[in-house]
């Protein structure tokens, strides 16, 4: 009897228990912490805009992946590290996400990284974009869809690094400008650069900076260039634009690629060559396509940089989900990931497998000024492969 009463009992809590159970395997979790407000939240929206409509390409508007509900929650990081760090541990802690996204700065990646490693679970790095993080700071945790500053750095090398070409360089004094210009650097082996100039995030006056700039770089023989690395609002180039440097000291502006905001300022710099990571008019493939159509559709204008980011990093995270048949084990997710190709609005990218990179095409550029555009129009001289770029290996692994 006491027996029967202890197999009625156990009967009991299961039939308690497992619906809730059930609800709960029946859901993939996701974080997506990005820097919903602060200078970056322009980036920030269009990633998140951008991931909500790679899970619903990938998914095929379903939002399932093996049989279970892809549930995504968002957390505002504000741009600042200490913050981020809490919101990726209360994500992982509280909200038992199984994988996480973001963030968009590179300082705030880099406080991310460790807690992925603590609570080891798979930090999907997008846009983010400082080398150190698949580099010295990395950890088998860590896939990046975002660009890296050495991709970044040997693609503009193809249109800047070419003898008599002397550089002055403006970047942000943060892990992202500091990091993107020594990858600047290591690929320049024909240009010379002169001078490194580095403002805050946040920067409302440039005046000072470029006037240093500009007393590095006038009485130099060769070509003159300045290179912008910059990230986030305001930019730069309104006041590069106003001080008109190619007329009055044969200074050149030379960048990658922006936000469409951005580069309305561009329009005035009609011939800038460069390399980006994205504008909706270059790539030419089906998921492009769709995504650009999908954002007209809903929002009446073309997607924009970081949307790309976005949708790129939800491919990557519903092509392995789709590989383990919904199973979100980590040690399964990272060996079904390193060297995982997928596709995304830019083409082909595949993580590398010596450090989580992904490995993709950058475009070489030449600006247009098309009164049907607001801003400057970046035509596409030729898509950089990924073999053509030798991106180091920086990790310690």
């Amino acid at each position: 009897m006491h027996r029967r009463s202890l197999i009625a009992l156990a009967a009991l809590a299961t039939a308690f228990v497992s619906p809730v159970a059930l609800s709960q395997a029946k859901e993939i979790k996701i974080a997506v912490i990005a820097s919903k407000t602060g200078p970056l939240e322009a980036y920030a929206k269009q990633t998140i805009t951008g991931f909500y409509m790679g899970l619903d390409y990938a998914t095929g508007g379903t939002m399932m992946v093996g049989g279970k509900k892809l549930v995504v929650i968002e957390k505002d990081d504000q741009g600042k590290p200490d913050v981020g760090k809490a919101a990726l541990a209360a994500a992982y802690a509280d909200d038992k996400v199984d994988i996480a996204v973001g963030p968009t700065a590179s300082p705030v990646a880099l406080a991310m990284l460790p807690v992925a490693e603590e609570y080891k679970k798979i930090l999907v790095v997008e846009p983010a974009v400082a080398d150190s993080i698949t580099g010295d700071k990395w950890n088998k945790y860590i896939f990046r869809t975002g660009r890296n500053s050495s991709q970044d750095a040997a693609a503009n090398a193809v249109a800047l690094d070419k003898p008599g070409n002397v550089v002055a360089i403006l970047a942000n004094d943060n892990a992202f400008g500091r990091d993107g210009v020594k990858a600047a650097k290591s690929f320049m082996k024909n240009a010379k650069v002169v001078h490194e100039e580095y403002l805050p995030v946040g920067t409302t006056d440039f005046t000072a900076g470029l006037q240093r700039i500009v007393d590095k770089l006038k009485d130099q023989p060769g070509n003159k260039y300045l290179s912008v690395g910059w990230s986030g609002s305001p930019t730069p180039f309104p006041k590069i634009a106003d001080l008109d440097l190619e007329k009055r000291f044969g200074i050149k502006l030379a960048t990658g690629g922006n936000i469409l905001p951005a580069m309305v300022a561009y329009k005035s710099f009609p011939g800038m060559e460069g390399a980006l990571y994205y504008y909706f008019g270059i790539p030419k493939n089906p998921v492009n396509e769709a995504m650009v159509a999908q954002h007209y559709k809903q929002f009446k204008a073309p997607p924009d940089f970081f949307t790309a980011g976005g949708f790129s990093a939800a491919m990557a995270i519903v092509t392995a989900l789709n590989k383990t048949k919904g199973d979100t084990e980590t040690n399964k997710l990272i060996s079904t990931m390193e060297g995982m190709s997928f596709d995304t609005p830019k083409g082909k990218m595949t993580f590398r497998k010596e450090d989580h990179q992904a490995m993709q095409s950058m475009f070489h550029f030449k600006i247009k000024a098309d009164p049907a555009f607001a801003w400057g129009v970046p035509e596409l001289v030729r898509e950089i492969k990924p073999e053509e770029m030798a991106i180091p290996i920086l990790n310690k692994r």
